[in-house]
């Protein structure tokens, strides 16, 4: 919005020129998403506080002290981020970027996912929310509309093809896999945010981190020149997808002032369903969907991790880890919860520098 009313008085007023800069509006989305988020968070943790007062707000699958320390911290905290960043995105993108509306519209969708899931956790006997099945199907269905925009009503240049780390000018053609491999993309990168956010502030940090360099990729792929010197494929109108990075960034630096240990509010399968979506169809549209899977390896080992348990169990009736997700292994061989969270920070931006390191060992 703001964008286009500079354009309505740029001739009257030179200095609106740096409205059509990426860099400055996603400098003013990532510090606009932010103010919001200190604005909104008191009357939403309030609010989510008062109506989820007598509730219980922890999941029983996680060690006995979360139940103790953790009671009564209210969740679904991810409506704070939800609010900031798409009312920021909303603020300064070029709204008539399809890819804009794209990547707002499958967030959108997945945190309704993760908003009824919590609420029905938080108000049935069984507190379990909705079936596994039922999830999945809801996914499906939001990815395949996403999935339908992008082959037939973009000018999408690059669809059914899967570029490759470390090879340049080459692009790997799908085919009539690309749906298949578009769905594990999205709903992958969705559920693995989701199993990593069991601690304060654990999930948080990478998505910041994982964010920040989609943002910085998508800011390359999205202009001609950076995109020819390091070898990426020049994607028209990628470049914008950077202002909606900056603006998550931001809605989430703020929900970790809250959500830093002792957090104040939970992310909740609203916040963790939803930017993982965004994430994954950001890394399909700029065509850096591996580099994803090397950036935010976390989520990949947190995810494997209850794979691995499922079917250890399963097969041989034994437990690979003390606790699945792997954070809470840690917490049962007596880490402290300050000391997990921060050593998986340090994991996240090792893989994060060596998922940037491949835009240029090409």
């Amino acid at each position: 919005m703001l964008y286009y009313l500079s354009l309505l008085f740029i001739q009257d007023f030179s200095f609106l020129n740096v409205f059509k800069y990426l860099t400055f509006r996603s400098g003013g989305a990532l510090l606009t998403s932010l103010t919001f988020s200190f604005i909104f968070a008191p009357a939403i943790i309030n609010w989510l506080r008062n109506n989820q007062k007598y509730k219980k707000t922890i999941r029983e699958d996680v060690p006995n002290k979360h139940l103790i320390k953790k009671r009564g911290t209210p969740t679904m905290g991810g409506l704070l981020i939800l609010v900031s960043f798409i009312l920021s995105t909303l603020l300064w993108a070029d709204t008539k970027n399809y890819y804009i509306w794209l990547v707002l519209a499958i967030t959108f969708g997945f945190g309704a996912i993760g908003f009824i899931d919590d609420y029905f956790k938080l108000t049935s006997k069984d507190r379990k929310g909705l079936k596994v099945g039922t999830k999945l199907i809801f996914q499906f269905l939001i990815t395949s509309i996403t999935i339908f925009f992008l082959y037939n009503l973009f000018d999408y240049q690059y669809i059914d093809t899967l570029a490759v780390p470390f090879l340049k000018n080459y692009l790997f053609d799908l085919g009539v896999l690309f749906p298949i491999f578009a769905f594990l993309v999205i709903i992958g990168t969705s559920n693995s945010v989701n199993l990593t956010d069991g601690l304060d502030g654990l999930a948080v940090v990478p998505v910041i981190i994982t964010a920040t360099c989609l943002g910085l990729i998508s800011y390359l792929v999205g202009n001609k020149i950076f995109s020819e010197y390091l070898n990426l494929f020049f994607v028209i109108g990628a470049g914008e997808l950077a202002v909606l990075s900056a603006a998550l960034v931001g809605s989430c630096l703020g929900f970790l002032w809250y959500n830093a240990h002792p957090a104040k509010i939970f992310m909740g399968d609203t916040g963790s369903l939803s930017i993982g979506a965004a994430l994954g169809s950001i890394s399909i549209i700029i065509k850096h969907e591996l580099v994803l899977f090397i950036i935010g390896f976390l989520f990949v080992i947190e995810a494997c991790s209850v794979m691995l348990q499922v079917a250890s169990f399963k097969l041989t009736g034994k437990r690979l880890f003390l606790m699945s997700p792997l954070h809470h292994h840690f917490e049962k061989k007596g880490w402290h919860e300050n000391t997990i969270v921060i050593r998986f920070w340090i994991l996240a931006v090792i893989f994060a520098l060596i998922g940037l390191a491949t835009l240029k060992l090409r």
